[in-house]
């Protein structure tokens, strides 16, 4: 798995007592190379968050296929795809394809993104019919109730919404780069409905000042190890709007991070 990426990868890697083996980011971005030269015999799982969470970069069609190609038959291929919707990048790979090709790999989407229906933990998976079969040998009998399957059904008579919800993703995404950008911070291109910043300030001391003022981040210092990071989800025109006004007024409250002196050995 990347480092940062989604922190459940590690979490339930921990309760099934396994070994996680984390490769940092190159550039924000899955070092694919790196993370294949950690496999080896006893590897059963390659996580690949596309796009990634927190940072919101992707891996390309030919770099996907790469992976498949050279993966050993003992791991399977994991595709976290639970920001699939709103992806526009002409060479993000379609991995339906590879699924219906009968390649080693299982596609995981969900309802809680695009779909809205965060609360109700509608997530899927698809895969050939082998590893399916494997996967009902060991789920919970209790998992997605009645009530979020009947909502998930009626998310799909509405195929309208993803497009209105993919466009307004995109207008708030280039709005709050723009903005982001003319406060001399960097936004990591992203290809979700989130943007990491590299604030150029205390990130913690920064998502306080926001909290402060009803804007709640989440803040890379704890989970991601970047001091100067927050994430922030694109809203609404309004949402990000407020997000800004918010920004400016805890800006000015911090002075420029300075990293700490190094100790004396």
């Amino acid at each position: 798995m990347a480092h940062p990426s989604f922190v459940m990868y590690e979490t339930d890697t921990l309760v099934c007592d396994a070994e996680p083996r984390k490769v940092p980011l190159t550039d924000y971005t899955h070092d694919l190379d790196a993370m294949l030269e950690r496999v080896d015999a006893r590897t059963r799982l390659f996580f690949v968050c596309n796009p990634n969470n927190p940072t919101g970069t992707y891996v390309t069609r030919a770099e996907i296929e790469r992976v498949m190609d050279r993966l050993p038959d003992s791991c399977l291929l994991v595709l976290d795809e639970a920001y699939y919707e709103y992806v526009d990048a002409p060479d993000y790979p379609q991995s339906l394809d590879y699924v219906r090709e009968g390649r080693r790999l299982i596609v995981l989407r969900t309802f809680s993104k695009i779909y809205a229906l965060a609360g109700l933990r509608v997530g899927y998976g698809m895969a050939r019919p082998d590893i399916v079969q494997a996967l009902h040998q060991v789920r919970p009998p209790f998992n997605v109730n009645s009530l979020a399957q009947v909502a998930a059904q009626a998310s799909l008579a509405d195929p309208e919404q993803v497009t209105r919800s993919r466009e307004v993703n995109r207008q708030g995404r280039d709005t709050l780069t723009r903005e982001l950008e003319r406060r001399g911070m960097r936004a990591v291109p992203t290809q979700a409905n989130f943007i990491y910043i590299d604030t150029a300030r205390d990130a913690r001391r920064l998502g306080e000042e926001l909290l402060c003022r009803g804007v709640i981040v989440r803040v890379g210092d704890w989970i991601f190890g970047d001091p100067t990071f927050i994430r922030v989800t694109i809203g609404t025109p309004e949402q990000n709007e407020r997000f800004i006004e918010a920004l400016d007024k805890a800006i000015r409250e911090i002075p420029p991070y300075e990293e700490p002196l190094a100790k004396a050995s």
